[in-house]
């Protein structure tokens, strides 16, 4: 008996996905990619140079989707390690590009730092919980520079060695990122066995496949890297003005760029990844913490499984810049909406400010609350040996179930969830402890944490290529 959650039925699934096609093979989408259009047409689409504009009849949208893997196995360098998608596991995706940290130790905001990118990076790497990364900051002016991408890989896969998920927007990089890729992981066909990496296509919402992105992972497409594609429509800004139309145009974005995906590269495997979002029509801006975002994104969880694609969502949002009770409860809200949609990837802890504040307490903080997520979606299970009528009869009215075998049993069986983290025990307790905060007890783990953590290290041989590819990368930026 799991706790479930449903925004759409079945047949409000398939309106959206019958919707869906009629958008796509009357208004289309602008292609931004010259390859595209051209990899587009081949497989059947109707395409016009002159707007760019590319439409996909219902016959053809059908085809390429079947083509789509429905499950694959993800990997990265720590040895034995490995995530199933659509085979029902769950794990966190660190979130990307905060520009600005939060230091809760002195109240400030500044500009982030290589030092602040380092312990995100460990401190993510060291949780479990969290299986696959996205750069949580702006890691460097020269990123789209060979120098620059060079050394932001060769940290990355030093220092995180579970999945990445990442990318950038400038196709004449490709071939500096492979022949890294290939030191680090020993060849194109390492690569592709192993998946260590995925490329993130953001289509430009409404309805634009863009360049830049979408032509740099063309470029790596015969490395067999899988396809996070994943708009970002804003409702009443880059999408109209509801919560359903937002939703089509997230789904006609993510499955037009899924089929250019397969007809460029049959059976590519495809995470499903719109983050469906609303503007604060107040502001304009975008309402990170709002609840419409949350249930937008188990939407579009829905829509994933509908079409039987690995999901991967957003919600764990807020609109604060520091960690207080309004983003506990946007952040616990969203989260927990989400996560009881069964996504296989969900994105966001750590950050704050619509996603531009990365603070390391709050990466902690979030953790907790989709393990309190998860808990909740476990639900009340079922079984004969769970009942304890037997016990209930024998110690009867008035009696007490303390002393119990049943319940040492379930104690140990995972009856209850015994967090480590917060405030457990009496008043006496916390007093005698120094009366410690959420975030001081976040702290201490954290600094707990790094002084344990090691990164993985390169071989010699490892070391000594990518410190020559390197300074080849650094002469030609």
């Amino acid at each position: 008996m799991e706790t479930r959650i449903q925004v759409l039925s079945e047949d409000e699934k398939a309106q959206v996905h019958e919707r869906t096609l009629k958008v796509l093979g009357t208004t289309g989408l602008r292609c931004d990619t010259e390859e595209g259009r051209r990899i587009l047409q081949a497989a059947g689409a109707d395409v016009d140079e002159a707007t760019r504009r590319v439409r996909l009849s219902a016959d053809l949208v059908e085809s390429l989707l079947e083509q789509a893997t429905t499950s694959f196995v993800v990997q990265g360098r720590r040895p034995g390690w490995s995530f199933p998608l659509g085979a029902g596991a769950f794990t966190l995706l660190a979130d990307g590009g905060a520009t600005s940290v939060y230091d809760a130790a002195t109240g400030e905001r500044r500009p982030t730092t290589w030092d602040d990118w380092r312990a995100a990076t460990r401190l993510l790497d060291a949780l479990d919980d969290v299986g696959f990364y996205w750069c949580p900051v702006d890691y460097a002016p020269d990123f789209e520079q060979p120098g620059g991408l060079v050394r932001y890989f060769t940290d990355v896969f030093a220092v995180f060695g579970k999945h990445v998920q990442d990318s950038f927007g400038t196709p004449e990089l490709v071939p500096w990122l492979k022949e890294l890729l290939d030191i680090v992981f020993g060849g194109p066909a390492e690569v592709r066995a192993r998946m260590p990496l995925s490329f993130l296509i953001t289509p430009t919402s409404p309805l634009t496949i863009e360049r830049g992105f979408t032509q740099t992972w063309l470029g790596l497409r015969d490395y067999g890297l899988p396809v996070a594609v994943m708009p970002m429509p804003l409702q009443g800004a880059t999408a109209p003005g509801s919560r359903l139309a937002t939703l089509l145009t997230a789904n006609v974005e993510t499955i037009g760029t899924l089929c250019l995906v397969q007809a460029a590269a049959p059976g590519t495997q495809v995470m499903y990844a719109p983050v469906v979002a609303t503007m604060d029509p107040r502001t304009g801006l975008y309402a990170a913490g709002a609840m419409e975002h949350a249930v937008l994104c188990v939407a579009a969880t829905e829509m994933a499984r509908w079409y039987g694609l690995p999901a991967e969502s957003s919600g764990l949002c807020t609109q604060t810049y520091q960690p207080d009770l309004q983003t506990a409860w946007e952040k616990t809200g969203g989260g927990l909406l989400v996560t009881l949609s069964d996504p296989d990837v969900l994105v966001g802890p750590g950050l704050l400010g619509g996603a531009t504040v990365l603070n390391l307490e709050q990466i902690l903080l979030d953790v907790e609350v989709i393990r309190h997520a998860r808990r909740a979606r476990s639900g009340v299970p079922v079984r004969d040996d769970l009942w304890l009528d037997d016990v209930l009869e024998r110690v009867g009215p008035s009696g007490s179930f303390l002393g119990e075998r049943s319940t040492r049993t379930g104690v140990h069986a995972g009856e209850w969830r015994l967090s480590d983290f917060g405030v457990q025990g009496s008043w006496d307790a916390w007093q005698a402890a120094g009366a410690p905060g959420s975030m001081t007890a976040a702290r201490e783990r954290i600094a707990a944490i790094l002084s344990q953590q090691v990164s993985l290290s390169y071989s010699d041989d490892q070391a000594a290529a990518l410190a020559a590819l390197q300074r080849r990368a650094d002469a030609a930026s």
